[in-house]
């Protein structure tokens, strides 16, 4: 055990009254994990693990007595949670694992806290401040995890075989601490050992839900630079067994000397853009997200990333494989490919086992979009082309011009300049045309139950056919967006049909 004394970092009154009641309990309390971690990066955090050596359900029905908390049991897992003060803290007891080669739930038995420290998965992520009376904020740290911290390491307790066979997860969550962790002052690697073991035990994937698979991927996903975790995920061979489709996005081919962009490297150059430029955004508070509350939409201020604009970013080529085809006129060509890629999101969310809702629905419809305000760069900027756009965007606008100028890339400086001076002249026209014409939430002014009532018709496809006139003629800025025009309009249309008002 180390004598190092920690200071300031158990300040919240929550540690002294923990250390209180196992002292009344006669068991011995620890602080461990990414609190610890935390602590000495300098990390806000508001999650703390107990680990006791005996029951942590018993300590924490305790504690929640003496704080008048509600303490939420978990036996299966043999964990207890309470809140207290805007701090989460979950207890658990001390254990013991072993594994069987076929699954990654782990055969428990209770243990000491050296027991414990042993079954974690990093060095910097067994770290332990004690609650004891005699020794309160000691350090305790038996395989050198505050030197790996400091060195910016991520390894292992146990040989890395062991660790990764055991749960292969770990392979993956070693991927999400090293790009988690990394900073521009400090940059966190996995040792050499450990990649190779990640290498060797890369079919251990197969054992995993894709539900915890997909856990991982979200936070590196929302981490300022998630590159790197897809990078290494690509070098350990992971991405195969993840996200094939990926994969088959790596590497340039070449006819008559002319090769195309290589699309992996674009699309993590668009997925970082992506993370910057949300960041910033947040940070001024330019992004709103829109939430249903009792059946009515409220507008929100976005405070944290949206995890679904970077699946969008990571997706939005996808199909480029499947679309490339050479013309020698024109070079290498992907026509089409948002249509394909906004197809296949469906079946890529179901295989991933990740929610078929509106989320899913919403990174369909920013791949399938995702060209639409490029082409606004490069083309002269109408009114309708910006209509149709906020039509078909709707309140996800923003989130599709955000991914948009984050695929503008080019190792030619003045192009991306261009084009970035361009895009700037796109959004003043998207405000320009919102404020004018109220386009965004678009609803269409003439309903098929006016069209019955006034002719005196049952529901047909004439109905449908006069509404879509409707809409086409506001979006194209034939009529203004308004009922009195748009009745007018539909009347003259439903009179060239032969169709007249029966009132």
């Amino acid at each position: 055990m180390s004598v190092t004394i920690t200071q300031g970092f158990l300040d919240h009154e929550i540690f002294g009254i923990v250390s209180d009641v196992a002292a009344s309990l006669g068991v011995r309390a620890f602080v461990i994990g990414g609190y610890v971690r935390d602590c000495f990066l300098g990390r806000p955090s508001k999650d703390i693990d107990i680990v006791v050596e005996g029951s942590g359900i018993e300590l924490a029905e305790a504690v929640g007595q003496r704080v008048r908390s509600h303490v939420s049991v978990f036996r299966n897992f043999g964990t207890a949670m309470l809140r207290f003060k805007g701090i989460e803290v979950e207890f658990v007891g001390a254990r013991k694992e072993s594994y069987r080669r076929d699954s990654r739930k782990p055969i428990v038995e209770d243990g000491t806290l050296e027991d414990d420290q042993l079954r974690r998965d990093f060095t910097i992520n067994a770290m332990a401040f004690s609650l004891q009376k005699d020794d309160f904020g000691a350090l305790v740290d038996p395989f050198g995890g505050i030197r790996d911290l400091a060195a910016g390491i991520i390894r292992t307790p146990l040989d890395p075989d062991t660790t990764y066979s055991d749960d292969p997860l770990r392979m993956v969550r070693a991927i999400r601490f090293a790009t988690k962790l990394t900073t521009s002052e400090q940059v966190f690697s996995i040792v050499p050992e450990s990649l190779e073991s990640i290498r060797r035990n890369r079919e251990r994937m197969e054992i995993l839900s894709k539900e915890r698979i997909v856990e991982e991927l979200n936070k590196i996903l929302v981490t300022p630079k998630p590159s790197i975790g897809f990078r290494l995920l690509d070098e350990t061979g992971l991405l195969d067994y993840i996200m094939p489709q990926l994969s088959k996005l790596k590497g340039v081919e070449t006819v008559e000397g002319k090769g195309h962009k290589e699309n992996f490297s674009h699309t993590l150059e668009v997925l970082d853009n992506v993370a910057a430029y949300e960041i910033d955004a947040i940070a001024a508070g330019r992004l709103k997200d829109f939430v249903f509350e009792d059946g009515v939409e409220v507008e929100r201020v976005r405070t944290e990333p949206n995890v679904w604009l970077r699946w969008a970013a990571l997706l939005h080529d996808i199909a480029k494989p499947a679309t490339k085809r050479y013309d020698p006129a024109l070079g290498w060509t992907f026509h089409g490919h948002e249509v394909v890629g906004a197809r296949w999101i469906p079946k890529i969310f179901q295989g991933l086992k990740m929610p078929l809702n509106e989320k899913m629905k919403y990174v369909q419809k920013l791949v399938s979009l995702h060209l639409r305000p490029i082409a606004l760069v490069t083309d002269e900027v109408t009114d309708s082309a910006v209509r149709r756009l906020l039509f078909d965007a709707g309140n996800d606008i923003d989130d599709l011009m955000l991914l948009c100028n984050a695929d503008i890339t080019s190792k030619n400086p003045r192009k991306v300049a261009r084009l970035h001076a361009n895009f700037e002249l796109v959004k003043a026209k998207l405000v320009e045309v919102e404020a004018k014409d109220a386009i965004r939430n678009f609803k269409n002014p003439i309903t098929g139950d006016y069209v019955m009532d006034l002719f005196g018709i049952e529901p047909c496809n004439t109905i449908g056919m006069l509404k879509e006139m409707v809409k086409n003629a506001i979006l194209d800025g034939v009529i203004e967006n308004s009922f009195e025009a748009a009745d007018v309009f539909m009347r003259q249309k439903a009179a060239e049909m032969g169709l007249y008002p029966v009132k």
